[in-house]
């Protein structure tokens, strides 16, 4: 059978890419004594599969892979011993055993939802927020990408499933400063993954400015399937109640 873990990822551990966090997985599992399957032939290893990669330096409280055990006794035990072997600046959230034929982790991806802050010694151009929201709000918004097959024209409006700019106050040393943060909700399907930079960066090529390198703090909220149709859209998490 199938299980699906969720987990998120912090601290010093989002510098760690993300076919080295598939190894680390491994050994925890491994560590942690979960009847794991493994596949045939000559050789064999764990049958795992991860949703959305996380680009390094990010964070997340999303993060999502399926593994399959030979045996399983209950969610709560499963989730306790994996915690137990984890490191810190990775967390497991949630364990829940998949129905059968259920479609893995990766192919289910549809959409990932995002917060991103800048940091402090970042300077934005004059009105940034309304012109950001004008961005959003044009019926198109026409792009090259980059593809591992070359570059082709799409339309960056339609793989932006909602914006949105969150303002609030955070405590820093002995004040307090507006904070202000944006919320993506993004396409994130095979082939058609837009990453938060991408946008952004082409948000700020309208305004002739240009990002300073790593200026930007993002974090992924949740990684997302669509129960819906293409056309009317109903995101959830990989995992969900229904």
């Amino acid at each position: 059978m199938k299980v699906r873990i969720k987990f998120a990822k912090y601290g010093t551990v989002r510098f760690i890419g993300h076919l080295d966090v598939m190894r680390y997985f491994q050994k925890a599992i491994r560590r942690a004594g979960i009847d794991v399957a493994y596949s045939e032939g000559f050789s064999p290893h764990q049958i795992m599969s991860f949703a959305a990669p996380l680009s390094v330096g990010h964070t997340s409280e999303g993060e999502y892979f399926d593994l399959e055990v030979n045996s399983f006794t209950d969610s709560k035990d499963f989730k306790k011993k994996l915690q137990s072997v984890m490191v810190e600046g990775i967390e497991i959230l949630d364990v829940q055993p998949l129905e059968q034929g259920a479609k893995n982790a990766m192919a289910s991806v549809a959409a990932a939802a995002y917060l991103v802050s800048f940091r402090d010694e970042t300077i934005l151009p004059a009105l940034w927020k309304e012109a950001l929201l004008d961005f959003y709000a044009k019926p198109e918004i026409p792009v090259i990408k980059k593809t591992k097959k070359g570059e082709k024209e799409i339309n960056l409006k339609e793989s932006i499933y909602d914006l949105e700019i969150r303002t609030g106050i955070s405590k820093k040393g002995q004040e307090t400063v507006p904070e202000n943060e944006i919320y993506l909700l993004l396409n994130a399907e095979s082939g058609e993954n837009i990453k938060p930079v991408f946008v952004l960066e082409t948000f700020f090529q309208t305004l002739s400015f240009e990002l300073p390198p790593f200026s930007l703090l993002i974090h992924r909220l949740e990684t997302m399937q669509n129960m819906g149709t293409q056309e009317e859209r109903r995101l959830v998490p990989l995992l969900w109640e229904k």
